[in-house]
């Protein structure tokens, strides 16, 4: 129902709304400004109903509230994906999770390692990477979880510096119960449930093989029972290490490419956030700049700093709520104090909606409210994907607007590109080569040993898989793809030779126009002016040229 045509070129065609309130002004926005700063706010796991602006009445934010006083409230927003990694993938590509292959097909649909090599593919273009290229400052203070790494601890080929972002600091994984001692662990009901399984599993073997070898049926020598709980024992001990340590391993803060805090500490951590993204902007006041400040709050484990502790009326999440709220009336204050208000496009939205099933060991709920909205983080139910959407741009929206019309956070994209004067993508075009001519010298660009490149042959050298490249990156045919650099390699190629077999199939057999026989020269075919004793030779030309009058 809510799925939208292919690509970026339809995502212009459902601009985002905010657009047609936009652009009826846009002489007064040329004249007054040119690409404006952008600062984007991204809560976690927040759901609708926490936010006083959208009808919760015993939650405090009242910073966030005003950027709905001040700026336009979007009554229809929706998240891309009901989970974390597919939701920022598109947040940030203006393309559904599939087309980048960050949707998942199995049980778990998020990154939960830092090891992990998945991650957002190189050559997909993020709106950081386009407004980089119009000359932006771009940082990314908070979390990331979009990968980090491909074949080595260290090629940083999904890092958020490898994706536009001049800056980061931030969690490039994810904020887990396991990442905070006393909170529990997302993995206990799942190792509980599997361990068992396996134990079960295991337990049935044994006595199977004791049976069956106690009545004859087979032999079991000792050694391989030894080895067999050898190697269960490794597995089991290996597991064991890495789940005692998966805060050491997994959690941690990174300046850039480097990681600066293992495991990171809770304490002031938003805080911190909040200071990086304040010296983002003092360091930026000449020059336009894009802030993505992606809150871990108010994922579990829940935390807030000593200020905010005990304050609100819902327990550790509302005290976790209202700090983030605290955060993003800092960073506001930080435009004022620079006088870049009016400069500054801001937008406030969550991943998706509040995770429901979060409750303590001890009973304390610590999800969300997503207000009168069916199911929470994870379904497709409106609870799901229904997210704040605040917009503010001084002079721009009028203040209080509602725009009520469907709009996607993945709309983001195209409308802070078109601010920023960059383009949007274009489509891929693909080619591919079964064969390719030899050239020689080898190191030349073309056939010089025989003054012209022969299709055919021991002139050619054959590809299997053909090479590929994709001409609107690389129309110099420089870099042919490769499944590392590529995510949709065999699926391009499946679809070239399917229809390259198509093509063959409809081919009809007709003569051969270039065959030897009918290339030979045939002398009763010879075209002649004079006769073959002259050697057909003629100059009717120049004798009309003469007959005619001079200029």
């Amino acid at each position: 129902g809510r799925q939208k045509p292919n690509g970026w070129c339809s995502r212009m065609m459902i601009l985002l709304p905010v657009m047609l309130y936009l652009w009826p002004v846009s002489n007064a926005i040329n004249e007054r400004i040119s690409k404006p700063n952008i600062v984007l706010f991204m809560a976690d796991d927040l759901g609708i109903g926490d936010l006083g602006c959208y009808g919760n009445t015993t939650s405090r934010t009242p910073n966030i509230d005003k950027l709905s006083k001040e700026g336009a409230t979007l009554t229809q927003h929706i998240a891309a994906a009901p989970l974390c990694t597919p939701s920022r993938a598109s947040f940030l590509t203006g393309r559904y999770s599939v087309r980048s292959g960050m949707a998942s097909l199995h049980k778990v649909g998020v990154f939960l390692f830092s090891a992990s090599s998945g991650g957002l593919p190189m050559e997909e273009i993020t709106f950081a990477k386009l407004l980089q290229q119009r000359g932006y400052s771009t940082a990314l203070i908070g979390k990331w979880h979009l990968g980090i790494n491909c074949n080595s601890s260290d090629d940083f080929c999904h890092h958020p510096l490898n994706h536009g972002f001049d800056y980061f600091y931030g969690v490039p994984v994810n904020n887990l119960r396991d990442c905070k001692p006393g909170h529990g662990s997302v993995f206990g009901a799942g190792l509980k449930m599997h361990t068992r399984a396996a134990l079960q599993s295991m337990g049935i073997a044994l006595i199977s093989l004791a049976v069956l070898n106690y009545i004859g049926l087979i032999r079991v020598p000792r050694r391989v029972l030894g080895y067999f709980f050898l190697i269960a024992a490794v597995i089991v001990g290996v597991l064991l290490l890495f789940f005692y340590n998966f805060r050491n391993l997994n959690c941690f803060l990174m300046r850039n490419h480097s990681i600066i805090q293992q495991p990171w500490n809770y304490e002031n951590l938003t805080q911190r956030f909040t200071e990086e993204a304040k010296r983002f902007i003092g360091r930026n006041t000449n020059a336009p700049f894009l802030l993505f400040v992606a809150y871990t709050q108010v994922h579990t484990a829940l935390y807030a700093s000593q200020a905010f502790r005990g304050k609100s009326k819902h327990g550790l999440y509302g005290d976790a709520l209202e700090e983030m709220d605290w955060s993003v009336g800092q960073i506001l204050h930080a435009l004022d104090q620079w006088h870049l208000r009016e400069q500054t496009l801001v937008y406030f939205t969550s991943d998706h909606g509040a995770h429901v099933e979060e409750i303590s060991a001890n009973g304390e709920v610590q999800g969300g409210y997503n207000g009168i909205y069916k199911g929470g983080k994870s379904t497709s139910w409106e609870g799901g994907i229904r997210v704040p959407g605040l917009l503010r741009w001084p002079g721009v929206f009028k203040p209080s607007t509602h725009i009520d019309e469907p709009t996607s956070n993945m709309d983001i994209f195209p409308t802070i590109v078109k601010l920023a004067g960059a383009s949007l993508p274009s489509k891929s075009i693909w080619k591919a080569f079964f064969f390719t001519p030899n050239f020689s010298p080898e190191d030349s660009n073309g056939c010089h040993d025989d003054h012209v490149c022969f299709c055919y042959g021991k002139s050619v050298t054959y590809h299997d898989p053909p090479l590929l490249f994709d001409l609107s990156k690389d129309p110099e045919e420089k870099n042919p793809l490769t499944p590392e650099t590529e995510s949709h390699f065999h699926e391009i190629i499946q679809v070239i030779q399917q229809a390259v077999s198509n093509h063959s199939k409809s081919l009809v057999v007709v003569p051969n126009q270039l065959s030897l026989e009918n290339m030979l020269w045939k002398p009763w075919l010879q075209p002649c002016c004079s006769s073959f004793l002259q050697f057909c030779y003629c100059d009717h030309e120049s004798r009309e040229n003469k007959k005619l009058p001079e200029a």
